[in-house]
């Protein structure tokens, strides 16, 4: 499981987690037609669900693990979780990263939770896992390509419906004509008009290819000319260009390294946290949790040593 999957998981469990506990203040959560939902019919509903055994038991885990770094001196810096997570958004195309976190209602503080939860995890099993230079050079040879920064483009662009106003737009921008202003009048592109055209940054591909063909050829800064697409005739204006780069093992090293102690890693997690929770004392004081976490099978005794024969006893002699 690759990290962004390791952490996308772990968010899933936290986001639910928060969802219960937003229900505990109680109040109303809803009416429907003035008849009110109370929070607390709410909430219960929700602890009888399956989705609360589930977030009990990460709250557990969140909680072994926590322990398990104080007892054993893990410690893991702002930096340490900054970086890491610096090392995640790159795994998700531009603007996809807010958005992610927006449709599970999370923040950058959920995010750094969970991922400085992985990275006690990362420390607790570093001596079960071993990485060399060969190991690196191999995978980097095999995968080469994978490392390459892509050439990508940032633009902005005004849609409109026929070539007539394309024609007329265009002739205004050359004239002068604020981009933005003309974007928010005649663009029909409703993600990005009131942002003034702007598209973000882009990789070959990523758009049709009529738009994808001008925007990797204009220059920065040049006014395309009306340019059709099945969405309507776009004016273009590109406004950045990075080249991209070949990656060399160097600049790969560091990548290759976390993605191969994610490959050893994962299979010890999971036997790793099932032996904290065995050796863990854990109390569950709500009936409808009770078999959640059953204490570990006791050891069976060992068999009684058989008694020894008893000896016959000696003739009598008279």
């Amino acid at each position: 499981m690759s990290i962004a999957q390791r952490i996308t998981a772990g968010l899933a469990g936290l986001l639910i987690g928060m969802s219960l506990a937003a229900c505990a203040s109680g109040g109303t959560v809803a009416t429907v037609n003035g008849q009110p939902i109370s929070q607390a019919a709410f909430q219960a509903r929700l602890e009888a669900s399956p989705v609360a055994r589930q977030v009990l038991q990460q709250m557990v885990q969140d909680t072994l693990i926590e322990q398990y770094a104080k007892n054993n001196n893990i410690s893991v810096s702002d930096a340490d979780v900054a970086a890491r997570e610096e090392q995640l958004k790159a795994n998700f195309p531009a603007g996809s990263w807010d958005e992610m976190l927006k449709a599970r209602g999370l923040t950058e503080d959920d995010v750094r939770s969970a991922l400085r939860e992985q990275l006690i995890l990362d420390k607790a099993l570093s001596k079960d896992v071993t990485i060399t230079p060969a190991q690196i050079q191999a995978y980097f040879n095999k995968n080469h390509a994978a490392f390459d920064k892509p050439e990508q483009v940032t633009a902005r662009h005004i849609l409109v419906p026929n070539l007539a106003t394309a024609n007329k737009v265009e002739a205004a921008l050359k004239a002068g004509g604020n981009f933005a202003a003309l974007a928010k009048q005649y663009s029909i592109d409703p993600g990005s008009k009131d942002k003034g055209g702007d598209l973000g940054t882009f990789r070959r591909g990523q758009m049709v290819p009529a738009f994808d063909k001008v925007a990797f050829s204009e220059p920065v800064g040049a006014i395309s000319a009306p340019v059709k697409s099945p969405f309507g005739y776009h004016i273009i204006q590109v406004t950045a260009r990075d080249p991209g780069q070949k990656a060399t093992l160097a600049s790969a090293t560091d990548r290759i390294t976390d993605m191969l102690r994610q490959q050893q890693e994962s299979p010890l997690i999971q036997p790793f946290l099932q032996n904290l929770q065995q050796k863990a004392n854990i109390q569950v004081t709500d009936a409808r949790f009770a078999d959640l976490f059953p204490p570990p099978a006791a050891a069976a005794a060992p068999p009684a040593a058989a008694a020894p024969a008893a000896s016959p006893a000696p003739n009598s002699t008279k």
